[in-house]
């Protein structure tokens, strides 16, 4: 199962750098589709790596890993965008790839130990979120100058590296104590809601104005459902 749900969720990269190169994305499709996974991947990312963490380490501590997740991505993705800038080739591929990194690190912690229904969420956010990321990102280097198959190529590799960080963190991880996993789990939560906040829903908003509210509420709606499925 581990090996399958990682495929499927980085494959995905792979999916929508075909479909922005060789197909067609409206950018209300891609905010839309953004925004929905964004509202999954709140719930998600609470019920399946924060909260479970703090039943099992004390609440101020857990909390506060949270808060030095999120403070660790902003300054990396703030670093990033202002070495490449955030509309060049190299700085669309290094933002998705370091907004990738603690999604598909939290998706191989939680495939530690849990059945595919407790996942489901999680995966199928990342999932969701990946599909029309790549694609914008895939078009707008074509658009930029870039050769088609280099995109792709460059694509196929950043979905190879977000795998093995999905595989690490779940094989790697696997016999640490409980007290270490959950801490892990609230640094990749902090790490997940910031990018959130800095990458996913401004963009959806840009792109598909007031309908992003409601595609954000239909994403958290799913992902509760899926989430009372493995209840």
């Amino acid at each position: 199962m581990t090996f399958i749900v990682i495929s499927v969720v980085s494959g995905a990269l792979i999916l929508g750098a075909v479909w922005g190169i060789y197909g067609s994305l409206s950018k209300k499709t891609e905010g839309f589709l953004v925004a929905l996974a964004g509202g999954a991947l709140i719930v998600s990312t609470v019920l399946e790596l924060i909260n479970p963490a703090i039943e099992k380490a004390s609440i101020g501590i857990a909390l506060g890993i949270v808060m030095a997740g999120a403070g660790v991505f902003t300054a990396l993705d703030y670093l990033v965008k202002k070495k490449w800038g955030s509309d060049s080739g190299g700085g669309l591929l290094a933002a998705i790839t370091l907004d990738g990194i603690p999604e598909n690190l939290a998706l191989g912690v939680a495939l530690i130990g849990a059945d595919a229904l407790t996942v489901a969420a999680l995966s199928g956010s990342i999932f969701l979120s990946n599909l029309p990321e790549a694609a914008g990102g895939a078009k707008e280097m074509t658009k930029n100058g870039s050769s088609k198959k280099k995109v792709l190529l460059l694509w196929s590799a950043t979905a190879l590296i977000l795998s093995l960080a999905a595989l690490l963190g779940n094989q790697l991880l696997a016999d640490v104590p409980d007290e270490t996993l959950a801490n892990i789990r609230c640094f990749a939560g902090g790490a997940v809601v910031a990018s959130l906040a800095i990458e996913v829903f401004p963009k959806a908003y840009q792109e598909d104005s007031y309908w992003a509210g409601i595609a954000t509420a239909i994403g958290l709606v799913l992902a509760f459902y899926l989430n009372s499925l493995s209840s």
